[in-house]
């Protein structure tokens, strides 16, 4: 088979600018044939199905969201804030986890329980070390300040 006969099939997988929150669930088959010049001639083009996603497919997760998250955020950007959190007290020390929190609470993103033991239970269950320098008597003392 020479370059001037060659037939085939391409699948393209493309993004074809589906709007922000809606996804592309089926491509179909573009058909090309090359001439010998280089020229594609292409043949049963068909647009892509789009459809929207829903705000529970978007959400599945194996874990369970941060508790503190406040009640007027949802989907996404509870997990988005969920996932600021994670990271932070995986990465930072009890002053900067408590001052990030703090930075959430006056943003408005979570609201803090009064009982330092309630948040310091969660922040250990979302990742946070439990060992020395991260004990809740240091939490105490950074924890919900103003």
């Amino acid at each position: 088979m020479t370059d001037k006969d060659h037939k085939g099939d391409i699948h393209i997988t493309n993004n074809f600018n589906a709007p922000i929150g809606q996804h592309i669930d089926h491509v179909d088959t573009i058909n090309f044939r090359m001439d010998g010049d280089g020229t594609f001639h292409f043949g049963m083009v068909e647009e892509a199905h789009v459809t929207a996603d829903t705000e529970k497919d978007k959400c599945k997760r194996d874990e369970e969201l941060f508790h503190f998250v406040h009640p007027e955020i949802e989907g996404d950007e509870a997990w988005r804030v969920h996932d600021a959190v994670k990271r932070v007290v995986r990465l930072q020390g009890i002053q900067m986890i408590c001052q990030y929190l703090s930075q959430l609470r006056n943003e408005k993103k979570v609201l803090l329980p009064p009982n330092p033991s309630a948040a310091y239970a969660e922040l250990v269950r979302m990742g946070m070390p439990s060992g020395e320098g991260f004990n809740e008597i240091t939490f105490r003392k950074y924890y919900n300040k103003r």
